[in-house]
């Protein structure tokens, strides 16, 4: 009789030690809460106690409502294009002077360089120069007539208005962006800081010149914010006693006034900007920039009989004996 018990407890002592395990794990599991979850009515209830079904809208709808309600900032506008008309031509110094323009040009932002050559057709020495600039640019060429090229007459004046063609030409089918021109020559010297200035341009700016009309500097004379007079070295009665170096012009008014251009026939020598800036503004429109035309921020470095006379009185007043007759002397020479 024990040893049908002792088999039998033998056989369901593995069942037995299973079981024990279990237990043992189960409690081992930490206790579910006691508080019951949430609910939540589909349905709300009006002031009558009539149970009005809720609306659900979505995550993503909810979400852009919230997006559209909070304040977008408003997009920078785009920084206005300077176009840089250039003429050149062929001498042996224009690589070094094209050089030290492009330079200059490559430390500004948004700025467009047109350089027109006065040629038959364009040169490998520019067009290379150009290849290597790193600077937007458009190459163009006209040459200047034989008849017009007799001193004292006016100079580049074919070629400045082949760059006013050419912008108006290019933004002839398409909304102009902002922009601002002005004529570069390759013989000027530039601060970064006229570039500031002259891009806020709304319609003609104006600034002081330097070494120019055989002074120190000429400039706009300014009362209120306003151009009242020129100081000048020549001719002050002209309408715009200014260098070709002293303004620029919003691209908009140049597209505005389609036949402003240089002219040949009645312009006399040194009225050409007046003539020019005539025929789209006036004097009480003029914008004085440079801290209303009290710094100078552009030179001319023509060395020329011109410059040479400057040069004259300026070193005879220094060195009064051997320095300044050289200087005299050479003068005569030139």
């Amino acid at each position: 009789m024990k040893s049908v018990l002792f088999s039998r407890f033998f056989i369901l002592l593995p069942w037995i030690l299973i079981v024990i395990i279990m237990l043992d794990v189960d409690t081992r599991r930490p206790a579910l809460p006691l508080t019951p979850r949430p609910y939540f009515s589909p349905y709300a209830v009006s002031r009558g106690g009539a149970r009005v079904p809720l609306r659900r809208g979505s995550p993503g709808r909810d979400a852009a409502k919230r997006n559209e309600s909070r304040p977008r900032p408003h997009p920078e506008p785009p920084l206005p294009t300077i176009y840089a008309i250039t003429p050149t031509y062929s001498r042996p110094v224009q690589k070094a002077e094209l050089t030290r323009l492009a330079n200059t040009f490559r430390q500004v932002a948004q700025l467009h360089w047109i350089l027109v050559e006065d040629a038959v057709a364009r040169s490998e020495l520019v067009s290379r120069f150009l290849a290597r600039a790193g600077l937007p640019n458009t190459h163009l060429h006209v040459p200047t007539p034989r008849r017009y090229k007799r001193p004292g007459l006016p100079r580049a004046t074919e070629q400045r208005n082949a760059g006013l063609a050419w912008l108006r030409q290019r933004h002839q089918h398409q909304r102009a962006q902002p922009g601002v021109l002005f004529f570069a020559d390759d013989d000027n010297t530039y601060s970064l800081e006229l570039f500031q200035e002259m891009r806020t341009t709304r319609k003609v700016s104006v600034w002081p010149v330097g070494l120019v009309g055989g002074r120190r500097y000429e400039r706009p004379l300014v009362e209120n914010g306003k151009v009242v007079g020129w100081y000048t070295g020549w001719r002050a009665d002209r309408p715009f006693a200014i260098d070709m170096a002293g303004f620029a012009v919003s691209l908009q008014v140049i597209l505005s006034n389609p036949k402003a251009v240089f002219k040949r026939r009645g312009s006399q020598p040194g009225m050409q900007e007046s003539d020019f800036l005539k025929q789209i503004t006036t004097v009480e429109e003029l914008e004085p920039k440079a801290s209303n035309c009290t710094k100078v921020l552009i030179s001319l470095m023509l060395f020329d009989l011109e410059c040479l006379s400057v040069l004259r009185v300026w070193l005879s007043k220094i060195f009064p004996s051997s320095l300044g007759s050289r200087v005299a002397h050479t003068d005569r020479e030139g």
